[in-house]
């Protein structure tokens, strides 16, 4: 159950830079304000799943989330450039939350 609070966590992160990307610097109101509500409830349950898990591996998934899925946003939705360098970072983190994971802390 911990897990399934942070990946969630993490895909409101995603939702939460998007609309900061909408707001135009906080001079839009409904994605300024939708911005406001993701990081509370990202935040609010990145701190629910930290009751139960080690919080390196925990916040690596979710910082891995936020990261990856606003990099595909990025890519897919605001057409932003996909570089070989770009998926190859992507793929870094991925394999570095794994490896966090891995060694521990992941119970």
């Amino acid at each position: 159950m911990a897990w399934l609070l942070i990946i969630t966590a993490g895909l409101f992160e995603v939702a939460m830079a998007y609309s900061l990307k909408l707001s135009k610097g906080f001079s839009v109101l409904a994605p300024s304000v939708s911005f406001a509500v993701f990081a509370l409830l990202s935040f609010g349950l990145l701190s629910l799943g930290l009751r139960h898990l080690e919080v390196g591996s925990a916040y690596a998934v979710w910082t891995g989330i936020g990261a990856v899925g606003t990099a595909v946003l990025g890519v897919l939705v605001l057409g932003e450039n996909a570089s070989p360098l770009k998926i190859a970072s992507i793929l870094l983190i991925l394999a570095g939350v794994v490896g966090l994971n891995l060694a521990g802390g992941g119970h």
